[in-house]
C-alpha cells in the first residue's frame, strides 16, 4: 500500500469517526449543549487510540491485501479490540459516567461505514480487465547460476578474489537494499563465483524451488520480520544448502524497532504509539487466546524479533553466527549449515516454558519457570559461551538473552517459584544440584557428571551455602555436597537448608 492511499484512508476513517459521534450525540435524547462539553475531549483521546491501533493492525490496508471477507472480520475485530481498550482505560480512569448508547454506537456505526468503504475500495483496488492469469508472489527471485565444476568437497569458505562484482549482481543487491549491503555482503562472500543463490522474498515456496545442495551460500535480502512460518523457512535454507553452507539474511531487531518508531513520531507521540505497539505486537503474540488474534490482523507480517530470538532460532534450526553487523538500522548475520534441524514441535513464547535439564539417571526432565529470557534463547547458550565472559556465581556476563522484566524476576526469584511444580511431580527435590542444560552440564568435569546423575536435583542448591564465585569453585561445592549427600542423605539436605536460609535472609545471597 503506498503512503498516498493510506493518507487517503486515515483521512476517510477520521471523518467517519466524527461523523458518528455527532449522530449520535444528536439522537441522543438531550441537548448538544450538555453532551458537547462533556464528551468532545475524552472522544479526542478515544481517536486518538482508534487512530494508533488501526494503524498499528494494518486496518487500512486489509482490503488491498487479502480477500474481501477477511478484510471485513479485519475491520471488526480491529474496531473490537479498539473498544476493549477504551473500555479498560475507562475503567482505569473511573469514567464509567459516559453513556453507553454514545460509546457503542461510535464504535457500530463507525465500523458500518469502514465496510462500506472496504468494499468500494477493494473493487476499485481489484479492478482488472478481462481474466487475470498472472500468480503474483509476495517478493521476487532472483537466482544467480550455479557453476556444475562447483564441488562441495573444497575447502570452505573460499577466498575471495579481488575481480570486480559484475554490473548486474551488484546494482541487484543494492536496488533491493543498499550500498553498504552490498559493501557487507562482498566483504564476505566471493559473488564472482557462482555458486549462491541471491534472493528477496518473504516467503519459503522461493527457497523450496531450488536444487538441493546445489548453492553453497543463500542470500536472502527481505528480513526476517515478515516471513509468516520463520522456522520453515530457515528449515528450507538448511535443506538446500551443504554442510557448511552459508546463509546471510536480516532482521530489523526489537531495539531498532523502538528507536526507529521513537525517530518517526515527535515526543510523548511516539511513547503513546510505542505503548500500544508493545502491547499488540510483542503482549498479544505470548497469550494462545491474543496470538489468535495478532496473527489474524498481521499475517506474520511486521512482527517485533529480538537479536536474541533471531539468533535462537537459527541455532535450533542446525546455523551456528559467523558475523553480524548493524547496517542503516538493520541486522544483518551470516550463519554457517552446522548439522540438520532440531525440529522443535514445541516451541514455547508464553510467560511459563519449560526447559529441558538433566534429571537423575541422566533423563531429560521438563523444568518449570517463568520466562526471563527472549524465545529460543534457550538455544544460544554455546555462542553466549563463546562471547561472554562468566561472572560470579557461573553467570553470563551482559547476557543479551534476558529481558528487562527477566532481570527484576530474577532478582527476587520470581522466575523460580513453577519449579514447585517440579517438585510435587517427583522430579526434584527441595535441596540438591541445581538441574543444568545440556551444553552447561558438558562443562563439568566427567566425575562430577557421574555423580550429579546419581541423584535428583533440588530446589535450593549448595551455592546458597558455600557462595562459590567461579566455575571451578561451583564444580568444587556440588562434589563436596554430592559427597556428603552420599553418606548421610537427610542429615546432608538438613544442615544444607537451614545454611542456605541463613545466607539468603541475612547475607543476602544472591544466584544473579
Amino acid at each position: 500500500m503506498n503512503r498516498r492511499s493510506l493518507y487517503i484512508n486515515v483521512f476517510f476513517d477520521i471523518v467517519a469517526l466524527f461523523a458518528a459521534f455527532f449522530i449520535m450525540i444528536w439522537i441522543k435524547p438531550a441537548t448538544k449543549r450538555v453532551y458537547l462539553p462533556n464528551y468532545i475531549i475524552p472522544f479526542l483521546v478515544f481517536a486518538f487510540v482508534w487512530l494508533v491501533v488501526s494503524l498499528i493492525t494494518q486496518k487500512y490496508s486489509a482490503p488491498e491485501r487479502t480477500k474481501l471477507s477477511r478484510a471485513v472480520l479485519h475491520i471488526i475485530i480491529t474496531n473490537l479490540l479498539i473498544a476493549g481498550i477504551a473500555t479498560i482505560l475507562m475503567f482505569l480512569f473511573r469514567s464509567d459516567f459516559y453513556s453507553r448508547l454514545v460509546f457503542g454506537g461510535i464504535v457500530a456505526l463507525t465500523t458500518l461505514i469502514e465496510i462500506v468503504f472496504a468494499f468500494c475500495d477493494y473493487f476499485v483496488c481489484n479492478a482488472n480487465v478481462g481474466p487475470d492469469t498472472s500468480k503474483v508472489f509476495e517478493a521476487y527471485q532472483r537466482v544467480v547460476g550455479r557453476s556444475p565444476e562447483v564441488s562441495v568437497s573444497k575447502p570452505f569458505p573460499p577466498e575471495l578474489t579481488l575481480e570486480p562484482v559484475p554490473e548486474d549482481i551488484r546494482n541487484a543487491i543494492i536496488e533491493e537494499s543498499n550500498p553498504e549491503v552490498f559493501q557487507f555482503i562482498a566483504e564476505n562472500i566471493d559473488l564472482n563465483i557462482p555458486n549462491y543463490s541471491l534472493l528477496s522474498t518473504t516467503t519459503r515456496f522461493n527457497v523450496d524451488k531450488l536444487p538441493e545442495k546445489t548453492y553453497l551460500k543463500i542470500v536472502n535480502l527481505k528480513r526476517i520480520n515478515d516471513i509468516r512460518f520463520i522456522n520453515k523457512f530457515f528449515e528450507s535454507v538448511n535443506r538446500k544448502i551443504p554442510d557448511g553452507g552459508l546463509f546471510i539474511g536480516c532482521v530489523e531487531t526489537k531495539d531498532q524497532r523502538k528507536k526507529r518508531i521513537l525517530r518517526k513520531f515527535p515526543p510523548v507521540l511516539n511513547r503513546i504509539y510505542y505503548f500500544f505497539d508493545f502491547i499488540i505486537k510483542r503482549v498479544f503474540p505470548k497469550f494462545n487466546l491474543t496470538k489468535r488474534i495478532y496473527f489474524f490482523l498481521t499475517r506474520g507480517e511486521n512482527r517485533v524479533v529480538s537479536k536474541a530470538e533471531t539468533f535462537g532460532r537459527l541455532y535450533s534450526c542446525g546455523f551456528e553466527i559467523v558475523n553480524e553487523q548493524n547496517i542503516l538500522g538493520w541486522l544483518y548475520f551470516i550463519a554457517r549449515k552446522k548439522r540438520k534441524p532440531y525440529f522443535d514441535t514445541e516451541p514455547t513464547y508464553g510467560p511459563l516454558v519449560k526447559l529441558h535439564r538433566i534429571g537423575e539417571n541422566g533423563k531429560i526432565i521438563h523444568v518449570y519457570k517463568l520466562r526471563t529470557m527472549h524465545p529460543f534463547a534457550e538455544y544460544l547458550q554455546e555462542y553466549v559461551y563463546e562471547k561472554s565472559d562468566l561472572e560470579e556465581g557461573g553467570k553470563f556476563k551482559d547476557d543479551f538473552r534476558v529481558t528487562t522484566l527477566g532481570k527484576f524476576f530474577r532478582k527476587f526469584w520470581l522466575d523460580e517459584l513453577p519449579m514447585f511444580i517440579n517438585y510435587f511431580r517427583g522430579d526434584l527435590k527441595l535441596v540438591g544440584v541445581r538441574p543444568l542444560s545440556e551444553h552447561y552440564f558438558s562443562l563439568y568435569s566427567k566425575e562430577l557428571q557421574e555423580k550429579r546423575i546419581k541423584t535428583r536435583p533440588g530446589l535450593i542448591p549448595p551455592f546458597y551455602v558455600d557462595l562459590p564465585k567461579t566455575i571451578e569453585e561451583i564444580q568444587a561445592s556440588e562434589l563436596k555436597y554430592l559427597e556428603t549427600y552420599e553418606k548421610h542423605p537427610f542429615r546432608t539436605d538438613w544442615k544444607y537448608f537451614w545454611k542456605a536460609f541463613w545466607n539468603i535472609l541475612f547475607r543476602k545471597a544472591r544466584s544473579a
